[in-house]
Parts: structure tokens; sequence; C-alpha cells
């Protein structure tokens, strides 16, 4: 259904800019959006979430939401102008009001909807900041094919001063994280709300990053309308520490990652789950990927690949011992999503087995990670 609201988005993008430009605005499109791609990838590398997740937000982006967007954006605006009467600047009220405010709903769908159906997929901010960069990433790159379309069809190629060069250097030079920045405040609303178990905070936090989102994109739609210093102004004094802010978050709460997992590691050992062995290489990024790397000169990449699900398996079993003993999961789904992961770890254990370089064998005692289960912590850890 995404490739499909893809493919009418590209057909109505080739409608309004003709098929040459059409595949001018594509090439270059594809040059911010990999350099934003690899960024969530590289903010991703800890916990990383299932490659279709991933590829579905992306596309939602690229295809739904812009889709809606298109279908909403006039349809809003009707109803703002007859509610509030007609606006002294219709482009400015279009461009800085009703745009933020439609499209940062139409992104922020798919990870609310992702949200409320796949919960256990959610461990923190990061997880929401991923998901809600990735709708952005894939919604900024359809918009870009129509900018440098339309930019190609009114001045070709051009220089600093116009066409295809002029609007890449705003779009994919100074501004390539404009759209995954706005969309992240979404993403950190959902990732706060993941880790609390108060009902009201559960939906301030997502309204809160919303409504951040849609100032963000007005300030921003606002200052490229204005242009000239009051642009500068706004992209020095605002957008930059934002971003830079964010970033540093991002960097926090990776180590916040790292961090329940050497907490939880001992925990998983004396389960037989992992072997004392492994506990060095799984504490950093930098031991998995080493580890990786020799398995697959020693044993190929069939060995390597099981060894990745093993890491991946032992991450996901850490955070959820994690939220037991913060008691931020019910028995039931704690059972049954700890189960899940153990029948993944030990799956991943048996196709890398036969190498004795790829993965150790331990007999499992489960009773050492429900022991806990029993007792609810008197204090709650800070992170």
């Amino acid at each position: 259904m995404l490739g499909i609201c893809g493919l009418a988005m590209v057909g109505v993008t080739t409608s309004k800019v003709g098929v040459l430009p059409a595949l001018v605005g594509a090439a270059a499109a594809l040059l911010p959006v990999g350099v934003v791609f690899a960024a969530i990838v590289w903010i991703d590398r800890w916990e990383p979430e299932p490659p279709m997740l991933l590829l579905g937000a992306f596309l939602w982006g690229a295809g739904g939401a812009t889709a809606c967007s298109l279908l909403l954006n006039e349809t809003v605006l009707g109803i703002g102008t007859a509610l509030l009467g007609a606006p002294s600047d219709p482009r400015f009220f279009a461009t800085a009001v009703i745009g933020p405010l439609v499209e940062e709903a139409a992104k922020a769908l798919f990870v609310v909807a992702l949200w409320f159906r796949r919960r256990s997929e959610f461990n923190g901010m990061v997880d929401g900041i991923v998901y809600a960069a990735l709708t952005a990433a894939g919604f900024a790159f359809t918009e870009n094919i129509l900018y440098f379309g339309k930019a190609f069809a009114a001045g070709g190629m051009g220089g600093f001063s116009g066409g295809v060069v002029a609007v890449f250097i705003l779009r994919g030079v100074l501004a390539p994280f404009s759209h995954p920045l706005f969309s992240a405040m979404v993403g950190i609303g959902i990732g706060l709300a993941s880790r609390t178990d108060n009902t009201r905070l559960r939906l301030v936090f997502p309204v809160a990053g919303y409504v951040a989102a849609v100032l963000l994109h007005a300030v921003w739609n606002a200052a490229t309308l204005l242009g000239g210093e009051e642009f500068l102004n706004v992209y020095f004094l605002i957008m930059v520490p934002i971003f830079l802010g964010t970033f540093w978050l991002v960097t926090w709460q990776r180590k916040r990652e790292q961090r329940i997992v050497i907490q939880q590691l001992p925990q998983l050992e004396r389960a037989g789950l992992i072997v004392r062995s492994e506990m060095e290489m799984l504490a950093t990024l930098a031991g998995r990927r080493g580890w990786l790397r020799k398995v697959r000169r020693s044993a190929g990449h069939v060995a390597a690949k099981a060894v990745r699900d093993y890491q991946i398996a032992v991450t996901e079993l850490a955070f959820l011992q994690h939220r037991a003993a913060q008691g931020q999961t019910t028995s039931a789904a704690r059972r049954a999503r700890r189960e899940k992961l153990i029948e993944e770890l030990k799956a991943a254990r048996r196709s890398a087995a036969g190498t004795q370089q790829a993965i150790q064998t331990a007999r499992i005692k489960l009773d050492e990670l429900t022991r806990r289960d029993i007792r609810r912590p008197t204090q709650r850890s800070r992170d």
C-alpha cells in the first residue's frame, strides 16, 4: 500500500514539473536523504530496529504522509479561513501555519500507530527519534524531488542565485536535517511516554512533542519566506542550537542504553543466556564490531549474521529486564516478550554454535531472570 502511495506521488510530481525535471529532482534528492539515512542508522546501532519497520517508516513518509498532506492541506486551509477569516497574506498563512500543522500530523501518524501496536519496540527516546526521523526523511525526499524539479524547470541547473544549485544549497546542504529535526520532537515525546506508567503523561508527552514540531516547522517556513537576514538569524540562533541540543540528547541516551545493557549482563550470564567470555564484547559497540569481524573472517557471513542476531536479542532482553525491574511492564506481557526473545536468542545460538569461534553454549536457568519479578523495587533508577 505504501509503495502504491509512493508511485502515486511520483506521478503527481511528474505531472507538476515534467519527466526530465522529476528525474533531475530525484537524482538531487538522493544525496541529502542518503546522508540523513546514514545518520539515523548510526544513531540506531545499540539496539537496531526491525528492518521492515524502518522501511515502513521511510515509505510512510515518502508516500503516505505526502499523500495525506496533499489531500488535507487545501481542506484545512479552507477550514482555517472559514473560522478565522481571510488572512492578509494567504501564502504566509498556508506555508507557515497550515503546512506545519498538517505535515507534522501526517508524519507523526505512523510513529503513534506503531507505538500503540508495537509498544515493545520503544525502549526510550532513541527509538522514538529513529522512527520519527525516518518518516521525516521519506517526506523530505519526496518534497525535495518536487522542489528540485520545479527549480530545474524554471532555471535549469543554474548557479548560486537560481536553479537547482541554489535550492540544493538551501535544502540539501544547509538544512538536510530540517524535517527530521522537526519530527524528532514527536519522537522525543513518544520516547518519554514509553518510560512512564502515568496515563496522563502518556498523553501529554506526545502532544507536547507534536506542538514543538509544529512550532519549529512554522518558524523555519516563515524564515524561508522572509529570507535575507531574518532567515540567517533563525538558522544560526534557533535551528542550529536546537539541532546540536538534539544531537547531545541522542548521544546521552545512547550512553544510557549502554549502561542498561552493562547492568543487566551479569544477570543474563547467571541465567546461562550468555557466557562470561562474551560479557566484555557485548558491553561496547567496539567489542561487538570486533566480534563480528572475527567471526566473519573465520566462519563466514552466515555465522556472523547469527552472532549479530544474538547480540540484538541480548540487548532486547537486557532492556526488558530493566523495564521489569522498574515495574514498567505487566507480568503477562513481560513473560510473553521474554519467551519470544529467548527463542530468538537460542535460534541465533544454534545457527552459530557449529563454529567454535562464533559462539559458546551454556545451560539456561530461567529462574535467574524470573526471581526479581516477584518483588517490586523500592526506588526507581533515575535513568
